[in-house]
């Protein structure tokens, strides 16, 4: 394969981070992120919302099952990010820097989709062990048992 894909799943807290990072160096000449490469945060979805006269731009994440929110910043300094339907499109815009319907490509979505099938199922399998993972801790946990209390009555002054 020509260009694999490097892309890594990410939990909410790493994307957070990422997120206040980009923030608090938005003023420097010359920013330099602490995590630099890409990454693909499952079932969320960013929203952004303009205050204060649109001088301020708020980013925030929102939990959305099936969506993926894929974070470029192979260069170090700046933070690519956008909202995708599916894992593959996220991928592709990782992967060639284009949307699904971009047209100034040489192949195609659905070309480039089928010569990194297997990649993409393993990024699959990530997501579906992650998945499981979040689930046996919540299965495995016992209730607290509650020892019977007797009640005593208090008299008032």
């Amino acid at each position: 394969m020509k260009n694999p894909i490097r892309a890594t799943i990410i939990t909410v807290d790493q994307a957070r981070a990422m997120l206040k990072d980009q923030r608090d160096q938005r003023d420097e000449r010359f920013p330099e992120l602490a995590a630099s490469g890409q990454y693909i945060l499952p079932d969320y979805r960013l929203t952004r919302k303009r205050e204060a006269f649109k001088i301020r731009r708020h980013t925030f994440l929102k939990k959305h099952f099936r969506s993926y929110v894929a974070f470029d910043s192979d260069n170090g300094q700046t933070l690519w990010i956008h909202n995708f339907p599916s894992l593959s499109e996220a991928c592709f815009w990782l992967n060639t820097g284009l949307k699904p319907n971009d047209t100034d490509f040489t192949s195609s979505y659905q070309e480039w989709k089928t010569k990194h099938t297997d990649e993409i199922e393993v990024l699959k399998a990530q997501l579906r062990a992650q998945h499981h993972e979040k689930k046996k801790p919540v299965a495995a946990a016992k209730p607290a048992h509650v020892s019977a209390v007797k009640k005593v009555k208090h008299t008032k002054k």
